[in-house]
C-alpha cells in the first residue's frame, strides 16, 4: 500500500479557495491523507476520488447544501459536525460561509482489509452534517500528530487510521448492524508472535516503525495484529513502543554521560525538547532531573 496525496483527493484541496495549514505530505502515511486547512465560500461539482473522505468542522455553525448532479440537501452544520463521503462518488457542493476544516482521506484499500476479516465488502453511506464522538476524537488526534510532526508518532498515526476505518465499516457503512452481543475476547499473540514484535521494536527503536512492519513479523494482518498484541499486553502497540522508548531514555540518563540530545535522538525522540516532554508527562520529571537522582 502507497502513501496517498492530493491526487487521491476529490479535488477539493486544488481549488484557490482552500488555504492548508498542515498536511501528512512526507510522512510516510499508507492508505491514509490529511490536510488541515481554512476554506472560503465556494459552489463546486467534484469526480469521485479513489479514497473515502471525511471532513471535520471546527468552527461554524455553517451552512453546507449537497448532493450529485445538483444540491439537493441543505444543513446547518455546527462545530464537530462529521461529513462522510464514499470513494468513487461524484459530489456537488456549495459552502456558505468561512470555514476551518480537517480533511481525512482514507483508501479503500484499508477499509475492506478491515472488513474482510469478518468474510464481507462494505461501502461508506453518504452522511452529512452529524456527530461522532470517537471519529471527532480520532481526527483531531491525527492532526495532532500531523502538526507536531514526531517520528515516534508513526505507529500512533498508524494505529489512528486503522481505528478510523473500523469505525466506519462498524458504524458509517451499508452493512453496519448492532451487535447483539459483546464481542468475544480476541486471542493474544503467541510467545513466539510476541518474541518476534519485541525483537523488531527494540532494534528500531530510534527509527518510525509503521504498524504494516510489525504486523508483517507475526504473519498477521493490520488490525489482527493490533488487536491481538492489545489483548496480549492490555496496550496499544504505539503505547507500549513509547514505553520502551522511554524506559530506555531513563536508563541511559541513569547510568551514562551521554548528552541529553543524544539520548533522545538514540531512542527514538526526533529532538530533545519531545524528549523532555513525554517524560515529564510519563515520569513527572526532566531528562535532567533524572540525571541528576543517578
Amino acid at each position: 500500500m502507497r502513501e496517498l496525496g492530493v491526487q487521491d483527493t476529490l479535488g477539493i484541496l486544488r481549488q484557490p479557495w482552500v488555504h492548508p495549514s498542515r498536511t501528512s505530505v512526507g510522512l510516510g502515511w499508507k492508505g491514509l491523507y490529511l490536510s488541515t486547512q481554512g476554506e472560503q465560500p465556494y459552489r463546486k461539482s467534484f469526480d469521485g476520488a479513489p479514497s473515502h473522505l471525511l471532513i471535520l468542522h471546527l468552527d461554524g455553525p455553517v451552512t453546507v447544501r449537497r448532493g450529485r448532479r445538483g444540491l439537493t440537501e441543505s444543513r446547518r452544520i455546527p462545530p464537530g459536525g462529521l461529513f462522510l463521503h464514499p470513494a468513487e462518488t461524484e459530489l456537488d457542493v456549495e459552502l456558505g460561509d468561512q470555514l476551518r476544516t480537517v480533511h481525512v482521506y482514507l483508501s479503500d484499500e484499508t477499509l475492506q482489509q478491515v472488513a474482510g476479516e469478518e468474510g464481507r465488502t462494505v461501502r461508506l453511506i453518504e452522511e452529512f452534517g452529524i456527530t461522532d464522538p470517537l471519529l471527532e476524537h480520532l481526527i483531531l488526534a491525527l492532526d495532532t500528530v500531523v502538526r507536531e510532526a514526531e517520528p515516534a508518532s508513526r505507529t500512533y498515526a498508524d494505529q489512528l487510521g486503522l481505528t478510523i476505518a473500523v469505525q466506519l465499516a462498524q458504524r458509517h457503512s451499508d452493512r453496519w448492524r448492532a451487535p447483539a452481543a459483546p464481542p468475544s475476547r480476541p486471542a493474544g499473540l503467541t510467545d513466539c508472535q510476541f518474541t518476534a514484535t519485541r525483537e523488531l521494536m527494540d532494534a528500531r527503536l530510534r527509527e518510525p516503525l509503521p504498524l504494516e512492519e510489525l504486523a508483517t513479523a507475526t504473519g498477521l494482518s493490520v488490525s489482527q495484529f493490533a488487536r491481538a498484541f492489545k489483548s496480549r499486553t492490555g496496550q496499544p502497540p504505539h503505547r507500549y513502543l513509547m514505553r520502551l522508548r522511554v524506559e530506555q531514555a531513563a536508563r541511559l540518563l541513569r547510568t551514562g554521560t551521554l548528552p541529553i540530545a543524544e539520548v533522545a535522538a538514540f531512542c527514538g525522540f526526533s529532538h530533545q525538547e519531545h524528549l523532555t516532554r513525554v517524560l515529564r508527562a510519563q515520569l513527572g520529571a526532566t531528562p535532567g532531573e533524572l540525571r541528576r537522582r543517578g
